[in-house]
């Protein structure tokens, strides 16, 4: 059975056909088979198809001893009409504005108006689609740009290109984000198109990346120019902060800079050395805490006026703290990720010398911590030495690392080695508190957020205390200095606080 198919060249057509044991081919004009539409497993079969320049076609249906069939054409969409929904933008402002350039109007007012409001812009009325009771829309905004902008630290966990609003010189993206999240990011315009490999043009966002020039909020708060530090957005709900800042009326601890040489890794850095004021290295109950990137953890984070403030409101135990440092960021990629000999450095050389100097503690109230690699290295501290270590605090843990991971084509790039070492080893008396963004979760390498769930898992499969808590936030220390006051309280609690009370 044949039926004539009123289409011309181009068009879309799509149906269905029900009925078992039912085929449809397509004919051209010399009723010469074209393709095969449904090959008769049915019972129910959509198809679809571009009308070639053969016409006209035809449908023929071929059906088993008779069989039952129903055959639909629910739509033929010519070429002229084969183009995509207009966008919706999701914010209303900017909705606005395109309407009214639609009109012949300009951006001019439009930029004025956020040159008083700051940027980006925070909605959370007339979205659309409409938000959930507990999210905010971001929309970071740039002016001018040529070829293209880049949002580095966009809340998707990448480098995202922004989008252009028709021909104007308005560049924007607009994100879906908690309501409680803090964010810090770049804005990068006309990065450069650069030979070489996959990594090598990611990083040229570097070369253009800089502050958003309508945001006065920064991270740091002074930076030399403005392609320094971080522009940075605060949402309405998110949690305040009371610990971050020094207080004059908080007695301060003591930290001493040290070179340190060692003989195991053979070289130099610096290890900070702090005590809170209150601290005895004579008395029973101290708590200690070693951190790695101990420089920026002391001066871009403020870990020492964080323990002064916790231990003032009787939040921590008193607390002695090692930071230790890298020698050079060549060296922290090394020594790091899993590597047995900054281990036995740690185990050999730092920890004897810090017991020297006064700073120790029983093993369950000394925790190892850190961030990115250094929570990777924290997490592979607390595997190799349980004797030394009570606790460890990871803080956006790299546990997507395996070696030759970032040399290794996408397709067959190793993954996860901690984590599958765990899941073999015997695990000691280890105590583990792991913390990971919701916006950390890009694939690009590994998913940070992911793969921390993984250690979790793996951890409470081997009968391990975990904490893990995922915060509304991304990969930095603009995120990880708000998290810390509430890990260390949850692992430095005073004597006599059995964690019943945990906030």
């Amino acid at each position: 059975m044949t039926f004539a198919l009123p289409a011309a060249a181009g068009d879309f057509v799509r149906g269905a056909l029900a009925g078992s044991g039912v085929r449809l081919k397509l004919l051209d004009r010399e009723r010469r088979d074209v393709r095969c539409l449904v090959d008769g497993q049915g019972p129910n079969f959509p198809f679809m198809f571009v009308v070639g320049d053969a016409g006209p076609y035809a449908l023929q249906i071929v059906a088993e001893d008779g069989g039952k069939f129903a055959l639909t054409v629910d739509a033929i969409i010519a070429a002229k009409d084969q183009v995509a929904p207009p966008t919706v933008l999701e914010s209303p402002r900017l909705r606005q504005l395109q309407q009214k350039l639609s009109a012949g109007g300009t951006t001019d007012s439009f930029w004025k108006e956020l040159e008083q409001e700051g940027t980006p812009l925070v909605e959370t009325g007339e979205v659309v689609p409409p938000l959930a009771s507990n999210e905010a829309l971001v929309t970071f905004l740039y002016r001018g740009a040529k070829r293209n902008v880049r949002l580095f630290g966009a809340p998707s966990g990448d480098h995202d290109n922004l989008k252009r609003l028709g021909d104007s010189d308005v560049w924007y993206g607009s994100y879906r984000v908690p309501s409680a999240a803090r964010i810090d990011y770049r804005l990068a315009p006309d990065v450069p198109e650069l030979p070489g490999s996959e990594w090598e043009r990611r990083r040229a966002i570097l070369a253009t990346a800089q502050r958003d020039p309508l945001n006065p909020l920064a991270f740091p708060a002074d930076n030399i120019d403005v392609y320094a530090g971080s522009s940075v957005v605060e949402l309405p709900d998110a949690p305040k902060a009371p610990w971050l800042k020094r207080r004059d009326d908080v007695p301060a601890g003591k930290t001493e800079r040290h070179r340190f040489e060692s003989k195991i890794l053979g070289n130099t850095r610096d290890i900070y050395l702090y005590r809170s004021a209150s601290y005895d290295p004579q008395a029973t109950g101290n708590g200690l805490a070693v951190f790695f990137d101990g420089d920026v953890y002391l001066q871009e984070v403020g870990i020492d006026a964080i323990l002064d403030n916790l231990l003032a409101a009787g939040e921590i135990r008193p607390t002695a703290a090692i930071l230790i440092s890298n020698p050079s960021p060549q060296s922290r990629s090394s020594e790091l990720p899993c590597n047995p000999k900054f281990a036995q450095f740690i185990a050999e050389e730092v920890m004897p010398w810090a017991k020297e100097h006064g700073l120790q503690a029983d093993r369950q109230h000394t925790v190892v911590a850190g961030a990115s690699y250094g929570g990777l290295a924290a997490a592979y501290l607390g595997l190799q030495h349980p004797e030394l270590f009570g606790s460890v605090y990871s803080q956006s843990g790299s546990f997507w690392w395996a070696p030759n991971a970032l040399k290794a084509p996408p397709t067959k790039r190793p993954a996860e080695w901690l984590t599958r070492e765990y899941v073999t080893a015997q695990v000691g008396d280890v105590n583990y508190f792991l913390e990971a963004g919701s916006f950390e979760s890009n694939d690009r390498i590994g998913s940070i957020l992911t793969t921390t769930k993984h250690l979790r898992d793996v951890l409470e499969a081997k009968g391990r205390s975990v904490q893990f808590r995922e915060f509304p936030g991304g990969h930095g220390y603009f995120y990880w200095r708000y998290n810390l006051p509430q890990g260390l309280s949850d692992i430095l609690r005073p004597n006599g606080d059995d964690g019943s009370s945990q906030k």
